[in-house]
């Protein structure tokens, strides 16, 4: 073996080798024993085999022919093939070397070269090499045997973590949410809407709400999991006085753990995904959205402004939904669900009871620009649609029975989103509903739309600022019969037809800085002009501090 030689087996060969432990290379130290740079266990040439090692000189994109070392180079791989080079693809001849890489390379040789003596191809080893590699091994025993048995403490680590981890098959990741909010003081004008503000806001105090989810994602195999995930949480801004004030993490549990998702995703084909289970089949999880910024984590803050009402109707429940992309710009998802009804005195079975079932397109002509087109058709046992937001139970509670009339109700709505630049988005939502009483004359329609602009890497890369304005669902027209016409209830109870009397417009700001990889900080303030669509009640503004943490 010549100089060049021994300087390749010296420099280059402290990558990974075919019969060394990963963990022997990944932490190579210096002369203190503290850790250096790490080296990478792949070969960008061999992408299927991140275990390959160099098959070729060409493969190490910053050596040429006309280099000192290409010979050398070459004969090590050629003959005895333990060369893997840097993650970069590169060999970096003219960087120092330390004794400890040094033993590190002479280790991955001695060990090929034993190789080759157990396995009978010992003639592939020349004297010359043995010689060189024997004298070598002498001058740096000491650090020959540091090398070892760090290799020796990494793969009885590894043993140790393998015989004691949760599962070989289940990932762990999480996300903590921390808000910390308050509104104004307020007065409302409620039932019976007369002009006159009689009701004090209960809930002005500044308060803390956290959120916690946990997901569980156990693999069966490269197509396929079963997620499961856990929630618990504990505040909220209720008392309110009307649906206006929801926050996207407000999910009270009063700490108590229950489960949220648990659902199997199967990757059918390239092209068709399905999702089954008794939890966690929703619109949320099933129809992919448009506004890509879309989270209570690191999102708007309201839940208004998560997506269109449309969307949330139903909630949550147990049921199928399917993904289809039928085409490289355009995708079809579709869901049924069924969840606990509130009145299950009218239907309470998988097929009967509350059902939900929706399909969404959803079309791309452009990279920066996306639009849906959905439908939904929902069955409510007790006239609420679970969306949670301004008008979302369109029937009024019969005093005698405590109890308000089912809705048949058939939705549709659209959502846009148009990158302008790598720097802002605009887009926005509409949606439509109308309900009617089974087997009864008359029907309820309410009207919701959103208007926003994101601002991507606003001010540092990874933050986000946004502005959204828009009106939550209202009751715009309503001729249900004597007693369950929810505008007419509060107003008159005469019987009569008709709507909301006033409008309620929601206007939202919000700057989210990442403080690191895991942490963001989200301050923005809410403003609701004419709270529960009624003229005569106060505004109010929420003012919010949001902590989310992620791992």
């Amino acid at each position: 073996m010549n100089e060049s030689q021994s300087r390749v087996i010296a420099y280059l060969l402290v990558t990974v080798v075919n019969g060394l432990p990963t963990q022997a290379i990944a932490i190579p130290t210096d002369k203190t024993g503290e850790a250096t740079e790490s080296f990478s266990v792949s070969s960008p040439a061999s992408v299927e085999d991140p275990m390959a090692q160099v098959t070729s000189v060409s493969q190490l994109r910053d050596v040429q022919p006309t280099d000192w070392a290409f010979s050398a180079l070459q004969s090590l791989v050629e003959r005895y093939g333990c060369i893997a080079g840097y993650p970069d693809g590169t060999y970096r001849g003219d960087r120092p070397l330390s004794r400890y890489e040094f033993a590190a390379g002479l280790n991955a040789c001695l060990d090929r070269v034993n190789e080759f003596i157990t396995t009978a191809t010992s003639d592939l080893v020349t004297r010359e090499d043995l010689i060189t590699l024997e004298k070598l091994q002498a001058d740096f025993a000491t650090e020959l045997a540091a090398v070892r048995g760090r290799v020796n403490n990494l793969e009885a680590r590894t043993a140790e973590i393998t015989a004691n981890q949760f599962s070989t098959t289940t990932k762990l990741s999480s996300f903590t949410i921390v808000g910390m909010q308050g509104r104004t003081d307020n007065r409302a004008d409620l039932n019976p809407r007369d002009g006159k503000k009689e009701t004090d806001d209960p809930s002005t105090n500044i308060n803390i709400i956290y959120y916690n989810q946990l997901y569980l994602t156990s693999q069966f195999s490269p197509n396929s999991y079963l997620l499961t995930s856990l929630i618990t949480g504990d505040g909220s801004t209720a008392p309110r006085l009307t649906n206006d004030v929801y926050l996207g993490y407000e999910y009270p549990k009063d700490s108590k753990l229950s489960i949220y998702d648990l659902n199997f995703r199967w990757l059918i084909t390239d092209n068709l995904a399905m999702m089954v289970g008794p939890q966690g089949i929703n619109m949320t999880n099933a129809f992919r959205g448009p506004n890509r910024v879309e989270s209570a984590a690191t999102g708007p803050l309201s839940y208004f402004a998560q997506r269109n009402p449309v969307l949330d109707i139903g909630f949550n429940g147990g049921g199928i939904a399917v993904d289809w992309q039928f085409a490289k710009r355009a995708s079809l998802q579709a869901l049924y669900t069924s969840n606990t009804p509130a009145n299950p005195g009218k239907r309470s079975g998988l097929f009967d009871g509350n059902t939900t079932t929706g399909v969404q397109v959803l079309l791309t002509p452009s990279d920066s620009f996306d639009v849906s087109l959905y439908y939904v058709n929902n069955y409510s046992s007790d006239g609420c649609l679970l969306t949670y937001l301004g008008d979302d139970c369109l029937t009024a509670v019969n005093p005698d029975t405590l109890q308000s009339e089912p809705l048949q109700t058939n939705a549709v709505g659209t959502s846009v989103n148009w990158q302008i630049s790598p720097q802002v988005t605009l887009g926005g939502w509409l949606g439509y509903t109308n309900s009617y009483i089974p087997g009864k004359s008359g029907n309820v329609e309410t009207t919701n739309y959103m208007v926003y602009l994101n601002f991507p890497d606003l001010f540092a890369k990874g933050n986000l600022g946004g502005i959204y304005f828009g009106q939550p669902p209202k009751i715009t027209s309503s001729d249900l019969p004597l007693g369950n016409n929810v505008p007419d209830y509060i107003n008159t109870g005469l019987g009569r037809p008709g709507s909301q009397p006033g409008t309620t417009h929601h206007l939202e700001a919000f700057y989210r800085f990442r403080v690191t990889d895991n942490i963001s900080v989200t301050p923005g303030i809410i403003h609701i002009w004419e709270p529960g669509h009624t003229p005569d009640s106060d505004s109010i503004t929420i003012g919010v501090l949001r902590t989310s943490f992620t791992f």
